[in-house]
């Protein structure tokens, strides 16, 4: 299982490659959330999101043969995003497969990087980058299930704890589970009273469902407002990481993401993309509750965010 020391290592190796992000103090939205408001700003990651930290964790300890037949992902947006920096950073090319629903600005921000895009059917992704690199003789590195991806995620955990000892709750957003998974994990051996939360679309509840079934569990695709947390299964290295360190993970339903990006924008001038709003939706819809004296943490996962879904926000209540 991951432990401390893998997180810790990872943080060694990416350190030259990304930014530590900022964790900020946004006392406008106290009244709102009911709590103490910090914001792990991962929006202000080079790339826009936490998934450049696993997939640079995971590129780097390639051996050089390996690179030069480069990678392939499969992603809902910002893990692809990720790859395709690794790749330029260490002069090999990529290859990302991503749902035919992702953002455009995703796409836009992928291609830009250099990597070639595919675009499938969300649930036909997996499949189609290992055919891809199969066929490529490519090295395939997985959006969450896989231990050197989650260790990288988890130096946002080492930064948390660094930066905010005083903290009593951390919210994180939940997709297949490698951000919450090594997290929770550097926070658990960092801050051992700190309580860490998962939020996760009401649409997709794999981890709510596998939590309660004691084992991975494979929910239905449904369409959620939260594109970069479309995983139907938790990943299963993952799973058992999650169970043992996260205190509880609460579905969240797309109006209460909404608001929560309307919120954190107009009143903590913070732009984010919707899936990195679950955890204040969480609170919104009064899933997760507070005490007004408790400093909480919440996990701004990524700022890709286009003008349609900003134009959006004017239907949020």
């Amino acid at each position: 299982m991951l432990s401390i020391q893998d997180i810790r290592e990872a943080q060694e190796r990416v350190r030259p490659y990304i930014a530590r992000t900022p964790l900020l103090r946004l006392p406008a939205l106290d009244e709102f959330l009911r709590c103490q408001v910090y914001v792990k700003a991962e929006n202000m990651q080079i790339t826009g999101s936490f998934k450049l930290r696993g997939a640079l964790n995971r590129a780097l300890r390639l051996t050089p043969e390996e690179l030069a037949c480069g990678l392939v992902c499969a992603s809902s947006g910002n893990h692809g995003r990720g790859i395709a920096y690794a790749a330029r950073m260490l002069n090999t090319h990529a290859t990302v497969v991503i749902p035919n629903t992702a953002p455009q600005v995703k796409v836009e921000a992928i291609r830009a990087l250099g990597a070639e895009v595919v675009q499938c059917e969300a649930s036909e992704r997996f499949d189609t980058a290992a055919r891809i690199a199969r066929e490529q003789n490519a090295t395939l590195i997985p959006p969450y299930d896989d231990e050197d991806v989650m260790a990288g995620q988890g130096t946002a955990g080492l930064e948390i704890a660094e930066q905010g000892p005083e903290l009593d709750a951390v919210v994180v957003p939940v997709s297949g589970g490698g951000l919450i998974g090594g997290v929770s994990a550097a926070l658990k051996a960092s801050l051992p009273d700190v309580r860490v939360f998962g939020a996760e679309p009401e649409a997709l509840p794999r981890y709510s469902a596998s939590l309660a079934a004691g084992e991975p569990v494979q929910v239905p695709f449904r369409r959620t407002l939260a594109d970069a947390l479309v995983s139907q299964m938790p990943g299963r290295k993952c799973f058992p990481v999650v169970q043992r360190y996260v205190d509880q993970v609460v579905p969240v339903a797309d109006p209460a993401m909404l608001r929560a990006m309307k919120l954190l924008l107009l009143q903590g001038k913070l732009l984010a993309e919707p899936s990195s709003c679950i955890g204040m939706g969480a609170v919104l819809q009064g899933t997760l509750r507070f005490r007004e004296t408790e400093r909480v943490c919440f996990l701004v996962s990524g700022g890709s965010v286009g003008l349609s879904q900003l134009a959006a926000l004017d239907a949020a209540e």
